[in-house]
């Protein structure tokens, strides 16, 4: 039994460290690195692991550490036309979503419930992958990096009603309260949000300063402070990741858990890690290969549809057609949490498995294939402007 483990993790850290060098060379993100060895030790390669849930929940613990230590860098703006404009932003994108949904559900005859899941697809993209992007290029602390940013957070702020109205579905017993409760909490969070935004820093008692001189006492208040916010938020009707977000607000302006950062990365590594294999895992490689041409088209659709209605949100802001088209590709993808939510939509009996496989390999190839669409965009739009400046000299 346990040399079977051992084997297993053994072969999924050699696999995951020659495809990062692999990538490593082309600059890519390692995040496509980790869904490829899930697909390639998946039951329908390699078979090293047979079952997704053997990672996936250990996985979604890399989840919370993610979107805390995002929560611990973040600047919170201080002018109120900053964090507004994500707001609005994103509003504009979720009305064109929508629109987008309910125009691919006439022309295929879709149901209701599977025009909704579309639109729900489109509305959330990868804080995962988008954040590592813009900190990869050093762009994640400019102005247009923040309202990036802020727009997946926002996005995250929708997705606790999103969840709550996909698990009520079909329920007989559905209560609009059921709903609006999650959503009054998006209020509150939001309001906290706009309150901190001047709190530059937080003092503790000094009986917490003794933390500071304590590496094991460190790692685990820290896995504490994370996995009991993340559980709060769930128990309150919330996304977990939200919750472990908010606590890194928090965290992030307190001088004491300074050390946090450096006593937690080796386990956000390796958590988030196992939460891609996991994706790589759930893919049906049978199917996706019976139906290659139809999943390769709907993901293409979904990332030019996606950058041209994220592009048209920020023009709206009067940003330049150049930072527009940027921000186009960055949120291009469908992200982590369409992923979930379509995961509780066919529990829920909302949707058939074959829509669940098809969406399923759309939001895989979207992430795999989004930072090469990212530099094809940016590249496209750099030579247009040089042509541009050309012309005009």
């Amino acid at each position: 039994m346990m040399n079977g483990l051992l084997w297993s993790v053994c072969i999924l850290c050699l696999t995951t460290l020659g495809m990062m060098f692999i990538l490593k060379k082309f600059n890519q993100p390692y995040l496509i690195a980790y869904i490829m060895v899930g697909i390639i030790l998946g039951p329908h390669i390699s078979g090293v692991f047979t079952d997704p849930g053997q990672t996936e929940t250990i996985g979604e613990i890399g989840i919370l550490l993610l979107m805390f230590f995002l929560g611990m860098e973040i600047n919170v703006p201080d002018s109120k036309s900053m964090l507004i404009k994500p707001v609005v932003a994103q509003s504009i994108k979720i009305i064109l979503s929508i629109g987008c949904a309910f125009l691919i559900g006439y022309f295929m005859e879709l149901s209701l419930n599977s025009i909704i899941l579309i639109a729900v697809l489109f509305i959330f993209n990868s804080t995962a992958v988008v954040s590592e992007f813009l900190s990869r290029h050093k762009t994640l602390k400019t102005a247009f990096g923040i309202t990036v940013l802020n727009m997946l957070i926002f996005q995250d702020l929708l997705l606790a009603p999103v969840l709550t109205m996909l698990k009520a579905w079909n329920k007989p017993e559905f209560d609009i309260f059921t709903l609006l409760f999650p959503a009054a909490l998006c209020c509150l969070i939001f309001f906290i949000l706009k309150k901190i935004r001047n709190k530059r820093e937080i003092r503790l008692p000094e009986f917490f300063r003794s933390i500071e001189k304590d590496h094991d006492l460190q790692v685990f208040s820290g896995l504490f402070i994370c996995l009991i916010s993340g559980l709060l938020a769930e128990l309150a009707g919330m996304s977990s990741a939200l919750g472990s977000f908010m606590a890194g607000v928090v965290v992030g302006r307190v001088r004491t858990f300074t050390w946090l950062e450096h006593s937690l990365i080796p386990f956000k590594v390796f958590f988030v890690t196992l939460f891609f294999v996991s994706i790589g895992l759930r893919l049906d490689i049978p199917y996706l290969f019976s139906n290659f041409g139809i999943i390769l088209l709907g993901t293409f659709f979904v990332l030019a549809s996606n950058s041209l209605m994220s592009a048209i949100a920020f023009r709206l802001l009067k940003y330049s057609w150049k930072d527009s088209w940027y921000g186009g590709a960055l949120l291009s993808q469908t992200g982590e949490f369409g992923i979930l939510a379509l995961s509780v939509a066919y529990k829920s009996g909302i949707i058939e498995y074959s829509l669940y496989k098809a969406g399923l390999g759309i939001t895989c190839l979207s992430l795999l294939l989004s930072t090469i669409w990212i530099t094809f965009l940016n590249s496209a739009t750099a030579k247009r402007s040089v042509v541009r400046m050309m012309k005009r000299n």
